[in-house]
This record gives C-alpha cells, structure tokens and sequence, in this order.
C-alpha cells in the first residue's frame, strides 16, 4: 500500500455498525456519488443495489463523495446525503472525500513516475475525438500517439498546447483483460495507455477510484454497466499498484421514455422534482423493487429481506414520472 486513507468526519457513521474510521474489516461495498448535481432515479436505484447487494452478503457499506469535478458543490453534496438518507440507506464508518486525499494521489503518481511508468500526452480533445471515431480499434482505445516521441517532438507539441499542460498516461503492455462480473458474466475488454492526470492537473476517475477503493477496503463493486469497459484498465492499474481485485457486479441503467440513459433534464426524476408532484419515497422504492423482479416494498429494510441477486431481474429500466400517474 502506499499510505492510509484519511479520515475525514462528514455526516455522521450510522448507528448499529461498528466499523473503525477509514477501514473496514470484513470486506466492504461502497457507493460513490460526484456531488454536481441531485442524483436522479437511476442513480438512487444504482445506490440502493449496491447497499442491499453488501448487506445481503455480510460486508460493511461505505460512502465515498468523488468531489475534484470543477461541478462539485457542498449544496449538491448534502442533497445526495439527505436523499440517501430517505430511501434508508445507511453507511459504515466516516465518508471519504477525494478532494481531502490529493497528497496520497500526488505520491502514487509520483512512484508510478520513478518507475519510468507514466509519459506525457499532449493530444487535444480534437485529437482524441479523430482516434475515438477511427475504424478497426476499440470504442475509445488511445493508439499510444504520444508515447514514444523525441524530446524535440515534444517540445513542439507542447508548445501548441493553450491553457493546460499535458496529460499524464500510464504505459500498459496488456492488450485486453478478462474477468467474471458479477451480474453480466464474463467480459473480455481492451487496456489502453489510460490518463491518470488530466492536463489541467485534475486526477482521472480511472486512477482516484482504483487507488481509494483499495485503501478504503473496498472488495466489491456495484455500478452501472456503462463502465464495464473501462473495468479491464482498471484492473491493470490495480495489479501495477499491488492492488487486489474486488468483486465487479455491473447493473444495466435506467433509460427515459425515449430509451436514451436518463438524465436530470429529463425533468420530475430526482426525489425532490418527484416530491413535488406527490410521489413519495416508498412509492418509487415500490417501483424500483418491481423493476427488479421482486415483490412491492415501501421501505429499503423491506427491499433487503425480498432481495435476491441470484434472483434479481437485471434488465435496463425505462422510467418516467408518468408511472405514478
């Protein structure tokens, strides 16, 4: 390991588990939501499986807010908690601030960096548009365009470079990487040269999660199956850092009435919006447990002693506020 996890007191650690700041002891699941915004239904839905698939298999729960977003802000951050709070999902331990832990990214980087394991990538947003829509490679693989460049090259492309200065890639030899979700089965997906650090200096969500979950003893994961692909890089980047590797159970996500991933400007689909036209937490809760092929339930502790993976009916979810009408 390359550090402890800090400690950082927000909220409160709920009654009835014991759980020491900053680790667990028996293996944990987590959620954890960016505070840009009030989470929608399917990120509610996402939270409530990840929370009911731990407490199902005897692992603690732990909360981590990822707050480097630029988006992120305290107001959005207590919305979350509060309507976390009111579909009755509790949490072990203290939750855990990415924006608190910046010097623990720093270091790792830094050995990765000493390990001659990282380069500099001075690619545009252009640049990276041309590769990602380029035939015969795989949805959104880098091509490796800056790994190998001349001193002089590169000082000619950073000089092009406005506003920013160059990302920082880690050098994979791994084409692809197998392994068994959880809920979707065997998965075999392509590892690319993946940024770790953003040319404005922001650290990637592929490099802060991978480094937070495994010192906050994260052994499984449940998320949207949005992010299976890019599960094989992070897998890699676990085993370049010493890391073990945590259960992955990947859930498909809950669509518009259009069938496109549902998103907060599709109007009454956060618990606030959905208050507002009458409709109450046990009634989405009601609608989230049926989603899911099991029995009505009016309460998260009532979705708990009806839930069943083995059972559970893991198909994308069209929702629209129509439903309760």
């Amino acid at each position: 390991m390359y550090g402890n996890p800090d400690q950082v007191t927000a909220g409160k650690s709920q009654p009835g588990h014991s759980a020491s700041p900053g680790e667990a002891k028996r293996g944990a699941g987590r959620y954890a939501p960016s505070p840009s915004g009030e989470l929608h239904v399917g990120n509610l839905r996402t939270a409530l499986l990840a929370w009911a698939l731990a407490r199902h298999d005897g692992l603690e729960f732990r909360l981590r807010i990822e707050d480097l977003d630029e988006r992120s802000r305290a107001a959005y951050e207590a919305v979350q908690l509060r309507d976390l709070e009111l579909l009755g999902i509790d949490w072990d331990g203290e939750i855990i601030r990415q924006s608190r832990r910046l010097d623990i990214y720093t270091g790792i980087l830094d050995g990765l960096r000493r390990r001659g394991l990282l380069y500099e990538c001075y690619c545009t947003r252009r640049d990276l548009a041309q590769v990602a829509s380029a035939p015969h490679r795989p949805p959104g693989s880098y091509p490796g365009t800056c790994r190998n460049l001349t001193a002089e090259e590169r000082a000619v492309r950073l000089a092009k470079l406005e506003h920013r200065g160059p990302a920082l890639r880690l050098k994979t030899d791994t084409p692809a990487i197998s392994l068994h979700d959880r809920f979707c089965g065997d998965y075999t997906g392509a590892v690319d040269d993946l940024v770790l650090c953003r040319g404005d200096g922001v650290f990637s969500y592929n490099f802060t999660a991978i480094v937070d979950d495994a010192l906050m003893g994260i052994t499984q994961i449940v998320r949207g199956d949005d992010l299976l692909p890019s599960t094989p890089r992070q897998i890699y980047l676990q085993r370049i850092l010493g890391y073990g590797q945590p259960e992955y159970a990947h859930v498909p996500l809950v669509l518009n009435s259009r069938g496109v991933r549902l998103a907060k400007r599709d109007g009454a689909v956060t618990l606030g919006r959905l208050r507002d036209l009458g409709v109450g937490v046990p009634d989405l809760l009601e609608k989230m447990s049926v989603s899911l092929g099991f029995p009505p339930v009016g309460s998260a502790e009532e979705f708990l002693s009806v839930f069943s993976p083995e059972q559970a009916v893991l198909r994308p979810w069209m929702f629209s506020a129509d439903m309760f009408l």
